[in-house]
């Protein structure tokens, strides 16, 4: 009996393993993560970013709240303390209406018009080139998604150049000068905003309606047709439920880039003072209005971030609409017949419309003394390389200008400095998520650096005006130096950036890492002789993606730049506001070249077509 007491009384057996505590695993996976730098230079990127992009953010909105410089005695309270004065302004007060309210109106119409006209001709566009044997269908799939590798504003400055009529000054547009005076609502407003808005972002409904036709397989129409379906029903009934998930994220796409759209307003809105949203935020910056700013940029933030995160939910709900084909499943086309020439013409007749005229249009623009008058006497070059023009603050033409080579100085520095970080931090940004041990921190690096897609351009930029225009703590005042630009346009190309360096390093094991590491070599020398080359396609996905958004980019420095940092865009926006139109349309021509040869050098680097597989 006293043995069998001794035994109860025996420790447990030695199989049994005690469990660690929470204390204990947390000192572990940080002894594990302080052998690497990895953790911490995830740490510091992480400080980084979220002074670059998060505290912005939170900046500008606190500026809503709070009492800005010129209004203590209005208010009777210090600078700093909250207030709820701003926001009454915009939302409430008598002057709502012309802050907020008509814009928000403005803004929302001319999304609507532009998504139903883009839906309209993107989706029927979209089924000729993946569903039917209309001629030319490969080089139709390429040449009609080149609208949206152009900025917005350059078929702005065409429509100008074209219905420009006697209510702006400066040299009349085309039609005037041959005796046509196109009315203001077709000179100026909602209804050519809305129209070059729709041609430039219908390559959205192109691509994403056009693949998701490209992958439906013809015998679901084979089969309904069988049943008795007429064209109508299955169209109705089969194909556009299935299409549903790639209509509903074009119309959201679209509908957040015209929340943040900024130049084509600008041009053709303003001088019928036609405000939307962007121009109204422009305005309030213009004028000092800080507070006022703030809450507009605040709402302009929240309804980008609610749009994007109701696409994120509706391409997560699209999986429930997949078609998984096998062997027998196919994508035939249909036949045309007697509308397969008609229908190639619509197509070109698309083209010309959104490329070819506003091109042709604005070159022949630059060439010409005066508008619409083509006699060989009229034709120059001055605009280009003439000397002592008769204008008081161009006096030659554009390639002569020293403001252009400073500007064009300007967009290297800037944009190249921006993109080059932003290629390295984000390959940096990748490296940390996929092989950092912390997951909170890969976590928070997705999110962070993400943050400036949801935010549109002109909010993020006048976030970036409320935080560095005045000196914050050791951080002096940076508004008007090249730092604040080269930090803005850092901060918002990183969702390029850090996507690019997070899928390069998806695919990139830890063996090769592994094998130097036993070799003996640090951190510093694998990424410099192993990842880096090995990721070298990445890194300059991460570098030219960004350059090329740079490039073309007006949204960011209209709010930030000065004359002394001007760039291109901003310099052209100025020849525009001086009515100097031939100047102006070189300038965005050079622009567009720019982008368009940059865009065609981003696609021969990647091996990446973005109309592949339309057109196949």
């Amino acid at each position: 009996m006293a043995l069998i007491s001794e035994a109860a009384k025996a420790p447990p057996a030695t199989g049994t393993v005690r469990q660690p505590t929470a204390w204990q695993g947390w000192r572990y996976r940080a002894k594990v993560a302080s052998r690497e730098p990895t953790s911490l230079i995830g740490l510091l990127t992480a400080l980084l970013f979220t002074y670059l992009i998060a505290v912005p953010i939170v900046s500008i909105v606190l500026d809503a709240v709070r009492v800005q410089f010129g209004h203590e005695r209005r208010l009777a309270k210090d600078i700093g303390d909250l207030t709820s004065y701003y926001l009454d302004r915009v939302f409430i007060s008598p002057v709502s209406v012309d802050l907020f309210w008509r814009p928000l109106f403005n803004t929302l119409t001319v999304a609507i018009g532009a998504i139903l006209l883009s839906l309209v001709v993107g989706g029927i566009l979209a089924w000729l080139i993946s569903r039917t044997d209309m001629f030319g269908r490969r080089w139709f799939a390429t040449a009609l998604i080149v609208p949206y590798m152009l900025p917005a504003w350059t078929f702005a400055l065409a429509w100008t150049t074209l219905f420009k009529n006697r209510t702006v000054g400066g040299q009349p547009g085309w039609f005037e000068a041959m005796g046509l005076t196109p009315p203001d609502w077709v000179a100026y407003g909602r209804f050519p905003i809305t129209i070059i808005l729709a041609l430039h972002y219908a390559p959205f409904v192109l691509l994403l309606f056009g693949s998701a036709l490209r992958r439906f397989d013809s015998q679901l129409e084979d089969s309904a047709r069988i049943l008795g379906a007429r064209r109508y029903q299955v169209a109705l009934k089969i194909i556009l439920p299935l299409m549903r998930p790639a209509l509903l994220s074009s119309m959201i796409l679209i509908f957040a880039k015209c929340l943040g759209e900024f130049g084509v307003p600008y041009v053709l809105g303003l001088p019928v003072k036609f405000e939307v949203l962007s121009t109204s935020l422009f305005r309030s910056i213009a004028s000092r209005q800080t507070g006022v700013a703030g809450v507009v940029a605040a709402s302009i933030m929240i309804i980008g971030i609610t749009t994007l995160m109701i696409d994120a939910r509706l391409v997560r709900e699209a999986r429930r609409f997949v078609t998984v084909g096998s062997k027998g499943s196919m994508n035939r086309q249909n036949r045309l017949g007697n509308m397969r020439l008609p229908a190639t013409v619509f197509a070109a007749a698309i083209f010309v419309l959104s490329v070819g005229l506003p091109l042709v249009t604005l070159f022949l623009s630059t060439v010409m003394k005066m508008p619409a008058r083509f006699t060989l006497d009229n034709f120059t070059l001055d605009y280009w390389i003439g000397t002592n023009l008769n204008t008081v603050a161009l006096q030659t033409g554009v390639l002569l200008s020293p403001d252009l080579w400073s500007a064009a100085k300007n967009t290297l520095t800037i944009v190249g400095l921006a993109s080059l970080t932003s290629g390295i931090l984000g390959l940096l940004v990748g490296y940390v998520v996929i092989r950092t041990p912390v997951r909170a921190l890969s976590i928070y690096l997705r999110q962070v650096t993400f943050l400036p897609y949801l935010v549109p351009g002109i909010a993020f930029a006048a976030a970036y005006l409320s935080l560095f225009a005045v000196p914050r703590g050791p951080m002096p005042a940076l508004y008007g130096t090249v730092t604040i630009l080269v930090l803005a346009l850092i901060a918002d190309q990183m969702p390029y950036a850090s996507r690019a360096g997070i899928s390069a390093m998806t695919q990139l094991g830890k063996e090769p890492e592994e094998a130097a590491q036993i070799a003996g070599a640090g951190w510093f020398r694998r990424m410099i002789s192993i990842v880096i080359p090995i990721q070298k396609g990445s890194l300059v996905t991460g570098v030219l993606l960004p350059f090329i958004s740079g490039i073309k980019g007006l949204s960011l420095f209209v709010i930030l730049a000065v004359p002394s940092t001007d760039v291109l865009t901003t310099y052209s926006l100025r020849l525009v506001d001086y009515h100097y139109t031939q100047a102006a349309n070189a300038v965005v021509l050079m622009i567009a070249a720019i982008a368009y040869l940059g865009t065609l050098a981003a696609q021969k680097l990647t091996k990446t077509n973005l109309a592949e597989g339309l057109g196949s």
